[in-house]
């Protein structure tokens, strides 16, 4: 049979969740609101994608900020958003969530016509639905006359094109009517129609899959057993049955005996999007027509992970971090704790790496201010230099075939007029955080930058320069790790981009293994940055730098070489030294490409057109130096 193009279309609730931020108060006593991608279907297709599932989303979403967030950060997670209709009138979903205590997680859904309860059946064809293995629905999409209709229409495609159909029942008696707004976390009321409803859809199922209360919704009667009983002598497909802690029960297709796995014994933090954790996981094996304890398994772990942390789509595990974990005992009580799950969640979830970066750094503050020194310019003129800077990045950008390999280092001081514009344009961005020249480095701002670090847009990557050695003197390097060491602790709790571009200090002897020395320090504190910012090296050094961060983070996203105002032929000879090396994905390069620019136009002999001119030219033979060591 030959392979569908996609393995899950999942068609149900995409939203915005909004989860407080504060653990173990109440939703009044928040002060602040985390947000990230919701709604069940859309967890369910975006842990699908970080188990490396080919799923796609079938929803709609309002034609507004939320609705667009809502379609990036699907298509940031590989899922397929060719489907994510844009509804002119009705606004995205949205849910505010918070974790009050161990057992309480209120929730209140803000979803009054909301957009993708309008689905339609217009908004897909048979084409569409025969190109999956699986169509995925939820019962909250039953709840609704539009809705409705439209969930038979898929249905009806998916039996006529031999697409599977996956129930999952997700009761959520506030979505119909049946429970006040305040009460979005009560899981279960009684209701003839609901049953009805769920009744109608049974008999077309492949897989049915609900908590025990939501069994006993899709089954009409008031214990377990009974309604497992009335949903098989409905339905001709495979029942689970979530127990939450304890694990699964799966009932196999056309009867035999049931198989019960038990789950992780983990502390649970929160169980909200655990469900689609588990389902991600066990249609992982299922669409592979895998053994019933092996999918229960996998869905078990996917749960255990998620509700061992704080949000729902955020917290589904990749496919790596999922390996790690199944291959642990199975006592791990507490695998958030666990430093090596952490970093591989985030490393194979929120990192965002590049084959290829062509960066232009104009963070410098120091270097400029010694220039306009030299020449008697006021400093009010560097904000101006920079959007000059800016003006020639973005002439390159705008004629160049692969934008997303373009990028900027920018600062808050001298650069703050031009970070938005850029920011928001979409291209990679660094945004540096140190005093400049300082040792031990120092934070522009305050000693630790946690809370600054929250007001930064979440794009921006947090670029740290440190000089050291690594055998310099205890009482200061002690000092600079230490700081070091919580600026990557609190960019791991914001889920940001660290870039710990490494200067040697030459105050001491330096050879072919002094940075991979300094870096292995770096690691053996625990900073795994996602970035790193290199001198120019000997072929020797770039292989020992290499066989560290192999063998430290091998998710590390990669080097950039750095150009200390060096020009363009020694930096073609530093190019073509690194480009053997893959970890080396480009160049964050700055005074080899405004210096001359800087002095012409602080001294007055230089014209703005002209500073542009002379930056753009340099930067884009700068790229064509890069791309003649390292085609494609």
């Amino acid at each position: 049979m030959t392979p569908r193009p996609l393995d899950v279309i999942c068609l149900g609730r995409a939203a915005v969740d909004l989860y407080g931020q504060q653990v173990g108060g109440r939703l009044e006593d928040m002060q602040g609101f985390a947000k990230s991608l919701g709604g069940s279907s859309g967890n369910l297709a975006a842990g699908l994608a970080r188990l490396g599932i080919r799923s796609s989303m079938l929803t709609r979403v309002g034609d507004e900020a939320m609705g667009r967030f809502v379609r990036e950060a699907l298509a940031a997670e590989g899922v397929d958003v060719s489907h994510v209709v844009t509804d002119p009138h009705r606004l995205t979903g949205l849910v505010i969530l918070g974790i009050a205590g161990p057992d309480s997680f209120p929730h209140i859904f803000f979803r009054e016509n909301c957009a993708d309860l309008a689905l339609d059946a217009t908004d897909f064809d048979a084409g569409y639905i025969r190109s999956a293995t699986a169509l995925a629905v939820t019962g909250t999409h039953l709840s609704t006359a539009g809705s409705r209709a439209a969930v038979h229409a898929a249905v009806d495609l998916a039996r006529a094109h031999g697409t599977r159909v996956v129930l999952d029942i997700d009761y959520r008696p506030v979505l119909w009517g049946l429970a006040t707004p305040g009460e979005g976390a009560s899981r279960f009321v009684a209701s003839a129609p609901v049953t009805a409803e769920l009744q109608r859809l049974l008999p077309h199922c492949d897989l049915v899959v609900g908590t025990e209360e939501e069994l006993r919704i899709a089954g009409g009667a008031d214990s377990t057993a009974a309604a497992i009983a009335r949903v098989q002598a409905l339905t001709p497909g495979t029942i689970v049955v979530k127990h939450g802690p304890a694990g699964c029960t799966v009932h196999p297709a056309g009867g035999g005996e049931p198989v019960t796995v038990p789950g992780f014994p983990v502390t649970v933090l929160n169980t909200l999007g655990a469900g689609d954790a588990f389902l991600a996981g066990f249609l992982s094996g299922w669409l592979k027509d895998a053994p019933p304890e092996h999918c229960a398994r996998i869905g078990n772990a996917c749960g255990a992970l998620v509700v061992s942390r704080h949000g729902c789509t955020p917290a589904m595990p990749s496919a790596a971090e999922l390996g790690e974990y199944l291959a642990r005992p199975a006592t791990m009580t507490r695998p958030d704790l666990d430093t090596q799950l952490s970093h591989l969640h985030l490393a194979t979830t929120t990192r965002r790496p590049r084959p290829h970066l062509y960066i232009l750094a104009f963070d410098h503050r120091r270097q400029l201010e010694q220039l306009a020194a030299r020449h008697g310019a006021p400093l009010s003129r560097l904000p101006r230099f920079k959007q000059l800077v800016a003006t020639a990045f973005e002439r390159v950008a705008g004629g160049h075939a692969q934008r997303e390999r373009l990028g900027v280092i920018v600062d808050e001081r001298y650069g703050h007029a031009v970070l938005p514009g850029l920011t928001n344009a979409g291209y990679w961005i660094g945004r540096a955080i140190e005093v400049p020249g300082s040792w031990p480095v120092e934070f522009e701002g305050r000693e630790y930058p946690g809370v600054p670090l929250q007001a930064w847009p979440a794009r921006q990557v947090i670029k740290c320069l440190v000089l050291c050695h690594p055998d310099d003197p205890p009482a200061g390097r002690l000092e600079q790790e230490a700081r070091v060491v919580q600026l990557h602790l609190d960019a791991t709790a914001l889920e940001r981009e660290l870039l710990l571009e490494v200067v040697v200090r030459r105050t001491l002897p330096v050879d072919d293994g002094t940075v991979a020395r300094l870096l292995q320090r770096f690691y053996n504190l625990g900073v795994r940055p996602a970035w790193w910012k290199l001198e120019p090296q000997s072929h020797a050094s770039w292989t020992n730098i290499s066989r560290v961060i192999g063998k430290e983070d091998p998710h590390c996203n990669g080097i950039l070489l750095l150009g200390l105002d060096a020009p363009e032929d020694q930096l073609r000879v530093a190019f073509a030294a690194a480009a053997p090396h893959p970890l080396c994905r480009g160049f964050a390069v700055g005074r080899s490409i405004f210096g001359s620019a800087a002095r012409g136009w602080l001294e007055g002999s230089m014209s703005e057109d002209a500073v542009i001119q002379d930056v753009a030219d340099r930067y884009q033979r700068l790229i064509g130096l890069w791309q003649a060591v390292r085609p494609g």
